[in-house]
């Protein structure tokens, strides 16, 4: 009986491997959870008080009239949109396919 100790890790192995299973479980919801929050504050974020009334833009009057554009607020609004849809998907999408050579 001989053993191939210099043989690459296969999938077989990999996937019992319960310690890297539990990492990429935690490593997924901790982006989940980045992607929704991150989504959910630039979607609100542009058109809340915070973004009206700050220090930048009583400092910077031209940058008021930047920040106040609705198209720029729509596009950073459509960012958060993505974050969020990324966050989604990253839930729905709870184990990748692994794809066997015969």
């Amino acid at each position: 009986m001989t053993t191939d100790r210099g043989a690459v890790a296969s999938l077989a192995i990999i996937s019992h491997n319960r310690k890297l299973n539990m990492f990429n479980r935690i490593l997924r919801v901790i982006l989940l959870l980045l992607w929704l929050e991150l989504g959910l504050l630039l979607i609100l974020m542009p058109w809340s008080e915070v973004w009206d009334v700050n220090y930048f833009m009583y400092q910077y009057p031209g940058l008021a009239l930047f920040a106040m554009n609705p198209y720029l607020r729509g596009m950073i609004s459509g960012l958060g949109v993505l974050n969020v849809l990324f966050a989604l998907e990253a839930f729905r999408r709870r184990t990748a396919t692994v794809v066997t050579r015969t």
